[in-house]
């Protein structure tokens, strides 16, 4: 599985050097190298450095010229490496099949409470607070990570589900599509964003201060106040919560995508100590991401071929 792993990830390196144009000088260390090397590194779960002794190359990867660690430091952290990385992504993730359902989830990515990391925040987490980064992703039914960010620990998740509505796809039919979430994203501006959003899809999740409605349900003003959206959902849980119940059960999906993540791709709930501050985390998770969907491919590639 590593060898068809590692063609995927190559051939989408080439791929975005060849359409990505640089009107720089020619570096003496290409770019897809630089890119490769990192992709390598983080493959195998090491730090920058690991990558620059020849030692650690092997038949799947084996280049003939290593920049040094300072060159290698400074170049993977350019603006044209980061659109490669970028590029590459989206070319793994558009591989699936067009979907009209989606998930919106996080991860907590932690550090230790110690931690001089400056960008770290403390926040909540099942059980209680933490330090560290939580990874945000909006996840097809096709199990690509379609959007994701990460952000400090204590950024609400309703509110980068509202910055990522944007750039969420649209669905392959408008009629059928739509987005769940657990009850953390039950908020009446995010059921409106995603109405208005490129996915025009209406958001399922669990209703949220149920406890605090009384025998006679919503108060007028209250339901007027919450929008079409969320009145929408809050009658679907009246008249039909076992079909709501169903169609949640389904976002285990995106359960199934984190726990690919951490088992087979080492994205572990703690980060390791060379990732620190929010850009070299936001790069080693995107980094993840992009081996994730490599494996997903060469997973259905090779099912196919067995179907054949």
């Amino acid at each position: 599985m590593d060898r068809e792993i590692w063609a995927n990830v190559m051939t989408a390196i080439h791929r975005a050097c060849r359409e990505l144009e640089y009107s720089g000088r020619t570096p003496r260390f290409p770019h897809w190298l630089v890119v490769a090397m990192y992709l390598w590194s983080v493959f195998h779960d090491r730090c920058l450095s690991w990558a620059c002794e020849r030692d650690h190359y092997g038949a799947l990867f084996r280049p003939r010229k290593l920049p040094s660690i300072s060159q290698f430091t400074r170049r993977i952290k350019n603006a044209h490496c980061q659109k490669i990385l970028a590029h590459v992504h989206e070319q793994l993730r558009v591989s699936g099949i067009a979907s009209s359902t989606g998930y919106l989830d996080g991860k907590p990515l932690l550090v230790s409470p110690v931690s001089k990391d400056r960008d770290a925040r403390s926040g909540h987490i099942r059980g209680g607070f933490a330090k560290g980064y939580k990874l945000h992703a909006y996840v097809n039914d096709q199990r690509r990570i379609c959007v994701w960010t990460v952000m400090p620990l204590n950024v609400a998740e309703q509110s980068v589900a509202m910055e990522m509505c944007d750039y969420l796809p649209a669905p392959a039919a408008l009629e059928e599509s739509l987005v769940m979430a657990d009850g953390n994203y039950d908020s009446h501006p995010l059921h409106r964003k995603l109405a208005e959003s490129p996915a025009r899809a209406p958001l399922l999740t669990p209703l949220k201060g149920q406890n605090r409605v009384g025998e006679n349900g919503h108060h007028p003003v209250t339901l007027r106040q919450m929008g079409p959206q969320r009145r929408e959902l809050v009658s679907l849980w009246e008249q039909n919560p076992d079909l709501a119940r169903y169609l949640l059960k389904s976002r285990n999906n995106i359960e199934g995508v984190f726990s690919v993540l951490c088992v087979a791709m080492g994205l572990s709930a703690t980060l390791p100590a060379w990732a620190r501050g929010l850009a070299r985390v936001r790069r080693w998770v995107g980094a993840k991401i992009i081996l994730y969907h490599a494996r997903l491919l060469a997973q259905e590639h090779r099912a196919a071929n067995v179907a054949a």
